[in-house]
């Protein structure tokens, strides 16, 4: 099993779930002492900055959980905003840090602790675990447990479907996305006019490396979902791996998502 070291370099190995448990009972009490030197949260202050990097740790070791099935991951992901979020009522932050603490005990306590696979791919997950999307942090999941176990054709079928998804993200974020919509269904294109849209929006501008690479992105999604005679390779997957990043970031970004 793999394991984090305890927060702020204290020593003590822990997995991601004792990571997590123990942020957790942190944010408690920094969350506390704000409320009695009647310190906000939110802003410039120690305890908000504290708060801050406890938030940190939690989402690196959220990330790393791994294991379990979407709806499972985006109820702890809303749970964990909670806890760690500035603005959150006491009431609420302790009743969500028991929540944490019990799905850290029961669902999750099987799960293999910090699945540094599923974060070494194609996408850092821990960026992913920031959107608080949990189909987006499902998709990133399986890409980059694909790349991991050699499976390049099926890591390269989800970077399409993480590329798809986030154009639609961003799309919507800024309510043009009847812009991407067939108009006697109102079901969003497929890829490739998604990718169109996408360069021909005058309401961004996106990076250069974007603008070149989006097509090259489509065409391996596209050979590895629909030509039966290509096999992906790992050497195709690196050699994009770098402009997917970008890509997703800068359509994640656009979201206002990260």
């Amino acid at each position: 099993m793999a394991s984090d070291v305890g927060p702020h370099g204290k020593g003590k190995t822990l997995t991601a779930q004792g990571v997590l448990g123990s942020v957790t009972k942190q944010a408690l009490g920094v969350a506390k002492k704000a409320a009695r030197h009647r310190k906000s949260l939110v802003g410039v202050n120690y305890y908000a900055d504290k708060m801050a990097t406890l938030r940190a740790d939690a989402t690196n070791a959220f990330a790393r959980l791994g294991g379990s099935n979407v709806g499972n991951t985006a109820a702890l992901a809303e749970l964990v905003s909670k806890v760690f979020g500035g603005s959150t009522p006491s009431k609420e932050r302790a009743q969500a840090a028991r929540d944490v603490r019990f799905a850290l005990s029961t669902t999750f306590a099987d799960v293999s602790g910090a699945s540094y696979a599923e974060d070494s791919g194609v996408f850092p997950l821990s960026k992913l675990t920031q959107t608080r999307r949990g189909y987006l942090i499902s998709v990133g999941r399986q890409a980059n447990g694909a790349y991991s176990a050699g499976w390049y054709d099926a890591c390269a079928v989800m970077m399409r479907r993480l590329m798809e998804s986030s154009i639609i993200e961003a799309f919507e974020a800024l309510k043009l996305d009847a812009k991407i919509k067939e108009p006697s269904s109102g079901d969003f294109f497929q890829l490739t006019e998604l990718i169109r849209c996408a360069l021909a929006e005058s309401t961004w501008n996106l990076p250069r490396t974007v603008r070149k690479e989006l097509p090259n992105l489509r065409d391996l999604g596209h050979r590895s979902a629909h030509n039966r005679y290509y096999l992906a390779t790992k050497s195709d997957i690196d050699k994009l791996a770098s402009p997917f990043r970008e890509t997703i970031e800068a359509f994640l970004h656009l979201a206002k998502l990260v």
